[in-house]
């Protein structure tokens, strides 16, 4: 309640491991807003995204990123 007043900016910050071919097959989070309800809807969303794939001698691979989702909260 007190966040919502003054208009922060919370972080989520997820750990994402795509694959080959851009899906994220796992999605874990490494921190949390505060908010279950936001954490949640990070986890759920950033699962849909594809990725350009990481390269490896110029092959697509598999590879972790860390993906922070900003959500800036409202009255």
């Amino acid at each position: 309640p007190g966040s919502k007043r003054t208009g922060d900016t919370v972080i989520v910050v997820l750990r994402v491991m795509g694959d080959a071919t851009g899906h994220a097959q796992d999605v874990t989070l490494r921190q949390s807003s505060g908010y279950p309800e936001l954490d949640q809807s990070a986890l759920e969303t950033v699962r849909r995204w594809r990725f350009v794939p990481g390269k490896r001698n110029g092959e697509a691979t598999a590879m972790a990123v860390t993906v922070p989702i900003a959500f800036r909260l409202n009255r």
